[in-house]
């Protein structure tokens, strides 16, 4: 089976509760989602990527010195039948994955297991999708996984709160502001409320600004 790669590079976790640690990362090409404030269009629209049989990725990723892989897009779960067969291979060899997607489609039982860690987006208001989003997916995630509200502004931020206390997920929640928005000031928001969520930064823009493939 084949994939569509945007591309792979190994680089440091920028994002979640793995943030700081070395990781190869996957990208997969194309998304059906637009976002206002997305930072790789390059792997949304377009035409460069490059048709991928399995095992050679895997081959490529087994260049790299690293256990660790995020597979992120675009949209990874567009290619959710391959990406299944590709998942299965790297937990038998022992790889610890992130999973990253959007809150739209729902992922396969496959990817409950142990080494796999999904990190789904819910939307804001912000990036023009939050319709988007079905909370009924999110709440469907474990403990190990993790739930990501990327808030530009306080509309956001309610908007957040709101589904939060509503909902009570499992899963680990993360709230990471949008480059280039004060991060004290969400951080306050969330003292304020008392808010059982983990404020976070993107380490990588911190440290390579909008740099690709880092």
């Amino acid at each position: 089976m084949k994939l569509k790669i945007s591309e792979i590079f190994y680089s440091i976790q920028g994002e979640g509760v793995d943030m700081g640690i070395p990781t190869i990362f996957l990208r997969l090409f194309g998304c059906n989602l637009r976002c206002t404030w997305c930072d790789s269009m390059y792997a949304v629209e377009g035409k460069e990527y490059k048709i991928m049989k399995i095992e050679n990725i895997i081959r490529e990723i087994e260049l790299i010195d690293c256990k660790r892989i995020c597979i992120t897009g675009g949209e990874p779960l567009l290619q959710q039948e391959p990406l299944i067969d590709l998942v299965q291979i790297l937990v038998n060899k022992n790889f610890n994955i992130i999973l990253e997607t959007a809150g739209h489609i729902e992922p396969d039982p496959v990817f409950q297991n142990k080494q796999v860690v999904i990190s789904m987006d819910c939307k804001c208001p912000s990036s023009n999708m939050e319709q988007k989003t079905n909370n009924s997916i999110l709440k469907k995630l474990n403990k190990k996984d993790q739930i990501k509200f990327v808030v530009k502004d306080q509309k956001d931020y309610d908007y957040a709160k709101q589904i939060i206390v509503k909902e009570k997920f499992q899963a680990e929640i993360i709230m990471q502001p949008v480059f280039g928005t004060k991060i004290s000031i969400i951080a306050d928001l969330v003292l304020k409320d008392n808010l059982p969520v983990r404020v976070l930064p993107q380490l990588h823009k911190s440290i390579w600004g909008d740099k690709r493939g880092v």
